[in-house]
């Protein structure tokens, strides 16, 4: 399995154990219900901005070095 780019954190046994029973309970994966629930937690924080705001630049800087390579 390749290796992340970016930092994968890990949670403690406790946790993944009431989110795999959770996840079972709405009948969807794990890995969606952490994804919902952090967006929740988080989509209204001065870090969400900054992230979007981090990943709009870069998506612009590849678009344009792909820009150049194609021509």
């Amino acid at each position: 399995m390749p290796k992340a780019s970016h930092y994968t954190p890990g949670l403690s046994r406790f946790l993944v154990c009431v989110v795999h029973h959770e996840s079972k309970r709405r009948g969807i994966p794990m890995t969606k219900l952490l994804e919902a629930i952090v967006t929740e937690a988080l989509r209204s924080s001065e870090s969400w901005d900054v992230a979007r705001n981090q990943l709009a630049a870069a998506s612009a800087t590849d678009n344009e070095d792909q820009l150049s390579a194609d021509q």
